[in-house]
């Protein structure tokens, strides 16, 4: 794959052009019926189904994540573009709702209304380096986004440039034109968020960029939402019952959770509390210990793994417990291994750097001696994708419910007796929380529902039939879930002459 040519940075004429194409292919993409939506999605899992050993051998060379790893994240990839067809045959994320006209409500009569969502328009999405198909061109952002009916145009990751285009130029063979573009580049990038045409933004990244850029979004003279995944902790809880009767079950898991990917996943748990006189020490020692190195994503990872790992060594009150914190010699300068750090509550609180996400195979154990000590940690931490708890419900049902209460304040997913990483692609899904995890908490960037982040609610209000759009006309022509006058309204089932 070597002859392929790494892209250059897109010009500003060219960005230009590219977003002004999604605004001219947005109200067609818009008014197509959700079925004929979906069934673009369903076309686009085929596809790259049919090109797997293509993609996945571009993407390893590039990405060096392995076969298997990409090949399981490509049919991930396609299985989420085949939910959304599914939920846009159903129907119900329109969210239509009819309320009929009422003479006789008080104070005053209430006129006929008929509420769904709309398409918010073109958007901008900026791919991931950690995830080279299920968060980049195709991934859950573009996804959700094509499902709302919206224009894409992607900021391709400089990871993995030439898999962006092979996707891209594959998609683009599927959907109308002017509906998906990729840009390369820093300043495209910039420039995306700040073109007119653009009305959202998807983001995933770290805290530094996603907010760089957030601001840019707001500071628009018309400012756009920005939904951005920035950087998580993800806190795992170990009570005091849980670490007796469950230590060497835990202690694989957790040293399995924090490696998986070489620590390269957003929902890697960064933070493992335990009771002070836990008596772990030896045996995650001797865990993570026998994990071997391995490469990460890229250079700039690497250092920056680098970086936020020897600055947690070099904290006071910081020791560390496995692992090996000096550079490597040999021909692969990004082999990198795990490392494993411990403090006390006390110290933690007393530094809040310590909770600052290291991207890659590093964590850190805090010991507290008390209940009153561990929740007062907690609620200094700062907002995760994640929260895990390990308790035994019958014995410490009390402090587990206590627990879980301040967890869910400071999670978009709190997990019982499992690990984080991993995330569910399905309709409950919610991958999201509190600043810096997302911006905002107020949706998810993975399921069914991310689709709410590019879409609005328009409502009519006493129109005729006829000139409704036809998801709220009566006859119900696109055959969908709807609530009319608050009752839940199923269609009656299609039939093969009938609408879709």
């Amino acid at each position: 794959m070597s002859h392929i040519p790494v892209p250059p940075p897109n010009t500003a004429a060219e960005v230009d052009e590219r977003c002004r194409t999604a605004g001219r292919a947005a109200p067609a993409l818009a008014a197509l019926p959700p079925a004929d939506r979906a069934a673009l999605l369903d076309r686009l899992a085929d596809t790259l189904r049919s090109h797997e050993q293509e993609i996945v051998t571009l993407a390893d060379t590039e990405t060096s994540l392995g076969r298997a790893r990409l090949t399981g994240e490509l049919h991930r990839t396609a299985g989420q573009l085949e939910l959304f067809a599914g939920a846009l045959r159903d129907g119900g994320v329109l969210d239509v709702i009819i309320d009929a006209p009422d003479p006789a409500a008080q104070p005053a009569p209430r006129p006929g209304l008929r509420r769904w969502l709309v398409p918010i328009g073109p958007v901008a999405v900026f791919s991931a380096s950690n995830f080279p198909l299920a968060f980049s061109v195709l991934g859950g952002d573009t996804a959700s986004a094509l499902a709302a009916g919206c224009p894409v145009v992607v900021k391709a990751h400089s990871g993995h440039p030439r898999l962006s285009d092979l996707v891209a130029g594959l998609a683009t063979e599927v959907l109308p034109s002017g509906v998906l573009a990729v840009v390369h580049g820093r300043e495209a990038g910039i420039r995306l968020v700040g073109h007119p045409d653009i009305a959202a933004v998807g983001f995933t990244g770290s805290v530094a960029g996603g907010r760089a850029l957030f601001d840019l979004a707001a500071a628009r003279p018309d400012p756009i939402p920005f939904y951005g995944e920035l950087g998580s902790v993800n806190p795992v809880v170990v009570t005091p019952a849980a670490s007796a009767a469950r230590a060497g079950e835990l202690i694989s898991g957790f040293v399995n959770s924090f490696t998986l990917g070489n620590g390269q996943f957003c929902t890697k748990p960064g933070l493992l509390f335990l009771p002070r006189g836990h008596g772990w020490e030896d045996r995650l020692a001797t865990a993570v210990a026998a994990v071997p190195a391995a490469p990460m994503l890229g250079p700039w990872i690497c250092a920056g793994f680098a970086e936020a790992r020897d600055r947690l060594a070099a904290t006071a009150g910081v020791r560390l417990l496995a692992g090996d914190t000096k550079p490597r010699s040999g021909d692969d300068p990004t082999l990198t291994g795990p490392a494993l750090f411990a403090t006390s509550a006390a110290d933690f609180a007393g530094n809040p750097a310590m909770a600052d996400e290291a991207f890659g195979p590093a964590a850190l154990v805090v010991e507290y001696a008390s209940e009153q000590e561990l929740k007062r940690v907690l609620a200094t931490l700062p907002g995760s994708l994640t929260a895990t708890l390990h308790a035994d419900a019958a014995a410490e049902k009390a402090l587990a419910c206590r627990l879980l209460t301040l967890l869910s304040g400071k999670a978009g997913r709190v997990v019982w007796g499992g690990w984080p990483t991993g995330v569910a692609v399905a309709w409950a899904t919610q991958h999201g929380g509190p600043w810096p995890a997302a911006t905002p908490s107020t949706h998810t960037g993975v399921g069914v529902t991310a689709m709410r982040r590019f879409q609005r609610p328009v409502s009519f209000q006493g129109l005729p039939d006829e000139l409704l759009p036809e998801a709220l006309r009566d006859a119900n022509p696109w055959h969908l879930a709807r609530r009319v006058d608050g009752v839940p309204a199923r269609p009656e089932p299609a039939t093969a002459a009938g609408p879709r």
